[in-house]
Formats: structure tokens, sequence, C-alpha cells
């Protein structure tokens, strides 16, 4: 197990503070975006970098804000000391024992120390020669630049991109957004929010070990959001449903990824039903439904039609 030596006895307290059962709930990246993407957002307008990058890099190095480095050290990047950095240090067992790593009074101070980081190494100029809206030649240029030795780097950092549509942090920094630090200060205030309701939604029943909630009278997808504290677009993709789509009485919402296969076989097709219909019903993937039974969109089903549920 990776240790930590503190250079404080104050960080020594913040420990039985981190070891509380509230406090012990883990980050979702939703929680996490929702936290820092106005940090990533200000590096981008002041330093060049994406914005997309930037929380990528953070949600990977910082295992979405869990790791002990950046619980105990505000550090979200993973960045050593080096011989420059005269401010607070952490010990920690990484690739060899005790390694010097930086200590931030917060995170934003981590962000922006990533992005200095970034702008001031002649090994990263040539990043800025790319296109700031090319998240995939940012990815793989962090890679041949040598800012992590895992082969994979760069394809991780674009799958956290595509996967939490990170892009919109870089469209909402070009707008011009301006952000100060009272909204820095307001944004990290919806973690305690953001655990909350992540206990609401585990108090749900679930479909397929997948959590779901019933639409009820004037109930919509973007309500439904709001109460639960989750990105419009989260909720679109879970359910497998398009922006602007009308949502009605008695349909299954689900708030969590549906599963890529049932226990169950197989489904046979009554009147009516459509592959996204038996989607909700199995809360399996409609892309996975697709895949098993070689169906493309719009395909029409057969009544008493056998139609697969795994693979």
């Amino acid at each position: 197990m990776k240790k930590i030596i503190l250079f404080t006895s104050a960080l020594l307290i913040s420990s039985f503070v981190f070891g509380s059962d509230e406090n012990n709930k883990k980050l979702s990246k939703a929680e996490y975006i929702a936290m820092y993407k106005l940090d990533a957002i200000k590096s981008m307008q002041e330093f060049k970098i994406p914005a997309s990058i930037t929380m990528a890099q953070a949600i990977l190095e910082s295992g979405t804000g869990n790791s002990e480095l950046a619980q105990k050290a505000n550090n979200h990047f993973g960045i050593k000391c080096h011989k420059e950095w005269t401010g607070k240090k952490i010990l920690y067992d990484d690739d060899r024992k005790n390694e010097c790593f930086r200590h931030y009074d917060n995170v934003y101070e981590s962000y922006k120390d990533h992005s200095q980081f970034l702008t001031t190494r002649d090994r990263y100029s040539f990043l800025f020669d790319l296109e700031i809206t090319d998240y995939k030649k940012w990815a793989h240029g962090l890679k041949k630049a040598g800012y992590a030795t895992n082969p994979k780097y760069a394809h991780l950092l674009i799958k956290i991109i595509e996967e939490n549509n990170l892009t919109e942090l870089d469209k909402e920094a070009i707008s011009g957004v301006k952000i100060s630090s009272t909204q820095r200060q307001d944004a990290e205030e919806v973690t305690k929010e953001s655990k909350a309701s992540a206990a609401n939604i585990e108090q749900l029943p679930a479909n397929n070990n997948v959590k779901y909630v019933i639409a009820k009278e004037n109930d919509s997808y973007l309500s439904i959001s709001k109460e639960y504290d989750m990105m419009l677009w989260q909720v679109h993709k879970y359910n497998d449903v398009d922006k602007g789509a009308d949502l009605h009485v008695g349909e299954t919402v689900y708030l969590k990824p549906k599963r890529s296969r049932s226990n169950r076989e197989y489904h046979i097709a009554q009147v009516g039903d459509n592959l996204h219909k038996i989607s909700q019903q199995y809360a399996v993937k409609l892309k996975k439904l697709y895949k098993y039974n070689t169906m493309r969109p719009g395909d029409k089903i057969n009544e008493g039609q056998k139609i697969k549920l795994q693979r």
C-alpha cells in the first residue's frame, strides 16, 4: 500500500477528516467535473490549453479527485517537486519510495501550476502550434512529450473526454465566459449537494443492477437531471434518447449507465416493440442490442421475433 509522509501536523489532522464516513464517499466523474470545470475553463482562457485536456488529465491523474495526493495535498496532476519548486512538499511512494510531490493550498493552485508547467517547458512547446480544439492531437502530443509513461495515455485521455462530453468545456472557454473566484468557490460547494444526491440515487430501485426512477406528471429529463444533480446529457445518454426528447408519465429513466447484457437470454417481441423499448425494459444498452441482433437503427421488429439480450 502506498504511504504518504506529511510535512506538517495540520495535514495529519486533516487525515482524520478524510477518514469520516461522510468524506470517505468517492467522487464520481460527474461530481468532479461539476466541481472543477471552471478551473479548467479559466486555465484554457489564460494559458491556451484545451479545457477538455486539462480536465481529462486531472480525472486520470487524480483518480477523479480521490487519490491520496489529491485529497491530502490538492495535487490533481501528479506533478513532482523538481529542483525549482520552493513551495510545500509531500513525500509519496510512486515509481520509487518517498518521491517528492508538490503540495498546494487549494485545488485551483494545482490547475494553475499544471498550466504553467506545460507552458514553461520546451518539450511541450510544439503543443501550442496545434488547434486548441483538437483534443486528440493534444492527447497524443502529451504522450509524445513524455508527460506519462503509460503507452495508452493518449487513448485514456481521449476516452475520458468523449465519454464525459468534455469538449463542451472548450466551447464555454472559447465563448468568452468570465470566471470569478466566487464562481469557483460556489462550484466547489457542489460536492456536498452531489454526495447527498448520490446517496439518494442509491436508495432507488434497480433493474439489471441499474438505478432508475419512474416518470411522474410534469417530469422531464431536465427536471430529473436537476433533482439528482446530474448533467442533462448524462440522462439522455443513459437512456439512449436524443436532445429535446419528450418524457411521458410511467416511463423508466435510468440514472446510471445500462448494462451490456441481461441475465435473460432473449425477449419475444410483442406488438409495438422496438429495440429502444426493449433496451429500457431490460436495462441493456441499445447499441449492444443492435450488435447482438445484427440490426441497425430503423429496422423493424416483427411480433414473435426472438431478440437476443446477450452475446
